[in-house]
């Protein structure tokens, strides 16, 4: 597989059951924690009614099997009068990584912002999370420090 550009649009509530799998992996890959089916389900499906929540887009590839997501959420900013996106959750299943794929996946989300008048689209990564955050660079974003409390 090259990397030509996979089938990518805003997700649905028939997508409810790929997202729950594919969040609760996230999880447990990015943070070794397990979430609870029932309520990502629940997180899920509440975003998938209501846009002001979070938008979820979904990739598929060519036999149009789903194989990875994205989420986005916004934050208004009072100083700059418009919202910051932020990439919320990203998943794609392991076969398909290191493909230029997850650049098309955040691709999506930027048409979207860009649509809507966001201001820019942000991401946090975990220090620790070199892969991701070598992917995240291989896709356009630069690193800001940020101060945790405590």
């Amino acid at each position: 597989m090259g990397l030509h550009i996979l089938k990518i649009r805003k997700a649905e509530l028939r997508d409810l059951p790929y997202l729950v799998d594919f969040t609760s992996e996230e999880a447990r890959e990015a943070e070794s924690t397990i979430k609870r089916p029932d309520t990502l389900r629940l997180g899920i499906e509440a975003a998938l009614h209501d846009n002001s929540i979070a938008l979820y887009w979904v990739m598929f590839d060519e036999q149009d099997h789903p194989i990875g997501s994205v989420s986005s959420v916004k934050e208004w900013s009072d100083w700059n009068a418009g919202y910051y996106w932020w990439i919320q959750s990203m998943y794609l299943k392991p076969d398909y990584r290191g493909k230029g794929l997850m650049a098309q996946l955040i691709n999506a989300v930027n048409l979207e912002m860009i649509a809507q008048g966001g201001l820019e689209l942000r991401l946090y990564v975990h220090s620790d999370n070199t892969i991701a955050k070598k992917a995240y660079e291989k896709a356009g974003f630069t690193y800001s420090k940020s101060v945790k409390s405590g």
